[in-house]
């Protein structure tokens, strides 16, 4: 799987979801999130930077020209994933609760798999800050060792589960699930309705 997208399906006009972050006059704006209480939230994103065997090896072994390329790329999602709302325009900034990138050689497959945990108790959730952290930290690692491998490629960078808040919990589906149909999204989950 190399980060391959699902087919666009359109939908009926009266149908679709409006963007939460344009008002209707196509303008960007920050979601108000004033109303909403505060709950615990939580989100995993992961990553995957594949790379050639001796690559990996090296990697692995800390012997790479630049250093521990494992220990670096932690401390960069780390440092990332707190100046997401700098990165990302129209997200809030969060006062995150925990923050944890870990990175799991797979020698099988030929890559890094990068999992970032964020959480916080707050009004919004915290899956652009464990996107950013695991992005940032593949970013990290492509850049320490780009010198020895050209051909390494960051190949996906997804979030696999958040929890909290009114939508509540969602989990991906495990890689080998058979793929079916998108759930429907339920009516009144757009959002409130804005005047120009």
């Amino acid at each position: 799987m190399t980060g391959e997208s699902r087919p666009f399906e359109p939908t009926a006009r009266k149908d679709r979801r409006r963007l939460t972050h344009v008002d209707r006059r196509g303008r960007p704006r920050m979601v108000d999130v004033s109303g909403k209480p505060p709950t615990a939230r939580r989100a995993v994103a992961e990553a995957r930077v594949l790379m050639a065997q001796e690559t990996l090896s090296l990697v692995i072994d800390g012997a790479g020209p630049k250093g521990d390329v494992m220990s670096v790329a932690e401390l960069a999602g780390v440092m990332g994933a707190k100046r997401t709302s700098d990165l990302i325009p129209l997200c809030h900034p969060i006062a995150l609760t925990d923050l944890g990138v870990e990175i799991t050689p797979d020698r099988v497959e030929g890559v890094l798999r990068i999992k970032a945990t964020a959480a916080t108790v707050g009004p919004t959730g915290v899956e652009m800050e464990a996107l950013t952290a695991a992005t940032i930290a593949a970013l990290t690692v492509y850049d320490m060792v780009k010198g020895i491998d050209r051909y390494a490629e960051i190949v996906s960078v997804r979030l696999l589960e958040k929890s909290g808040g009114k939508s509540g919990d969602w989990r991906r589906p495990p890689d080998d699930a058979p793929e079916g149909p998108r759930p429907k999204v339920p009516k009144g989950s757009r959002g409130p309705r804005r005047s120009g």
